[in-house]
């Protein structure tokens, strides 16, 4: 069973009986019998993909041939640590096949056979193209090494890991940041966003709802880095994932009244869904879109699905799949024609303006007046109830009357005008967590009313004979406040 990122495994066959021909012919034949897909190939060898099947989920087959020996790499396209053994299995049955294949030794013969295998495979003898051109060959501990291919990935995941290590510092929980600490930071919530604070959603991209949350999503991002950066190159893949992020977190504004959302989600779905417009155009080799296609748009559609469940943003998600098919599409014409700079350049600009267009769209449409009118609202319930708590505040010397004139004059008619304010505000066009917030706010209200009287009744007969009632009443009170902080 092979472990690793992705996990793969490697063998050697010993050739020194054979040409460089021969060997190349006999692996070719192998690759036929074996049924599996030729993509690339040049004289140096070929990379061919296994059929996808109920065990398998397409590996990637690198046969390296040269003077006296053949290099063989198997490993996973999908998003695995663990293959089952896999890989070891394809590579066993590769040199059993190869070892029961007859070698042509006639020189003519050998020449023919393969020209017949070339055409066969519908190849060019010129074709230069790596074989490893798609992807990052190298142990784990590389995917946190920028290198060529492979440079902004790394790059992000340090930056997500930064912020959140700094989160930690500062004493946010590494486990479940609480609402205050996210919002503080830079999470998406929109009566703030769509209060004069935009930039949320570029910095929600970067926050973390968690640990868990936060390898998740590395994860992730270094698989797809791994695929999709050598594609693209540093300024298409930094820009793709800006792009998608902001879109992912505008679709999650338009969509949730009051979620507050953070997560690398929604830019990681837009590079897959780059990743899957360029699987469906010839920018990629035709046997690499076979094998990849069916693990990505798995992938993406489990995550989707399981997404529909409480306590994940699957807005954010969608926005940024959707987002990422317009980008991967808008880029195919640059990458076509690589030496065009000037047109790379240019598609990047035209997808900054539109998601910033399209982002502008989405605050302005998504009006924040209710919500202003309830947060100014609450800001006079808060300053009320000061005013009715004054009664807790009172010296010691105080006495009865003064007590008396306390509740009936400043105490119950601040949380009598509070309720008033309740009502108010409960008919504002708000979500229905709001208006289940604002029935237990009146609730607490109305019990510190009856708490007022009681105690009122107490002091004017001077005794104390209601005091468990007012402690029970007390009790109350504190049930309902620990209830509306939970909410």
């Amino acid at each position: 069973m092979a472990f690793g990122f992705p996990p793969k495994h490697k063998e050697e066959i010993n050739t020194s009986d054979l040409s460089k021909k021969q060997a190349f012919i006999k692996a070719l034949e192998t690759v036929k019998k074996l049924d599996w897909n030729i993509g690339i190939l040049n004289e140096n060898g070929f990379v061919a993909y296994s059929k996808f099947s109920m065990s398998s989920w397409s590996e990637k087959i690198q046969v390296v041939i040269e003077d006296g020996v053949i290099k063989i790499n198997s490993r996973c396209t999908g998003n695995q640590w663990m293959d089952w053994g896999k890989n070891k299995k394809n590579i066993t049955s590769f040199i059993s096949m190869f070892d029961s294949l007859i070698t042509w030794e006639n020189s003519e013969k050998v020449e023919e056979k393969y020209s017949e295998l070339l055409t066969e495979f519908e190849l060019e003898a010129n074709n230069k193209q790596p074989l490893n051109q798609e992807e990052k060959d190298s142990n784990f501990l590389s995917i946190f090494i920028p290198s060529k291919g492979y440079f902004i990935t790394p790059i992000l995941m340090y930056l997500n890991s930064a912020i959140f290590i700094i989160m930690a510092i500062t004493g946010v929980s590494i486990f479940l940041p609480d609402s205050e600490s996210l919002l503080l930071w830079g999470a998406n919530f929109r009566p703030a966003t769509l209060d004069g604070e935009s930039w949320r959603l570029l910095t929600s991209c970067f926050l973390h709802i968690g640990i868990f949350h936060l390898l998740m999503n590395m994860y992730a991002l270094v698989y797809i880095g791994l695929l999709l950066e050598p594609y693209l190159g540093k300024s298409r893949f930094l820009s793709a994932y800006l792009i998608t992020g902001i879109a992912g977190s505008a679709a999650s504004l338009y969509w949730n009244d009051l979620t507050i959302s953070a997560g690398a989600s929604g830019a990681i779905f837009g590079m897959y869904g780059v990743f899957l417009a360029m699987l469906t155009t010839n920018l990629i080799e035709k046997a690499a879109r076979k094998a990849m296609l069916t693990s990505i748009v798995v992938f993406v559609g489990y995550n989707l699905v399981n997404g529909v469940q409480g306590g994940i943003d699957n807005a954010a998600h969608i926005g940024g799949l959707v987002s990422g098919l317009i980008v991967g599409y808008s880029f195919y014409f640059s990458l076509k024609k690589p030496k065009l700079l000037n047109l790379k350049f240019a598609t990047i600009g035209l997808l900054s303006i539109l998601v910033i267009a399209s982002s502008f769209i989405v605050l302005s449409t998504t009006s924040p007046s209710e919500f202003s009118k309830y947060d100014r609202e609450m800001e006079q319930f808060v300053r009320l109830e000061e005013t009715a708590l004054g009664l807790y505040r009172m010296p010691e010397n105080t006495t009865n009357q003064e007590y008396l004139d306390e509740i009936q004059n400043t105490g119950i008619p601040s949380w009598k005008s509070n309720l008033e304010l309740i009502d108010r505000v409960d008919k504002l066009e708000l979500p229905n967590g709001i208006h289940e917030r604002n029935l237990k706010l009146k609730e607490y209200c109305n019990l510190r009313i009856e708490s007022y009287e009681l105690i009122y009744k107490a002091f004017l007969e001077d005794t104390d004979i209601y005091d468990s009632e007012i402690e029970g009443y007390n009790e109350k009170i504190e049930f309902v406040i620990n209830d509306l902080s939970e909410q």
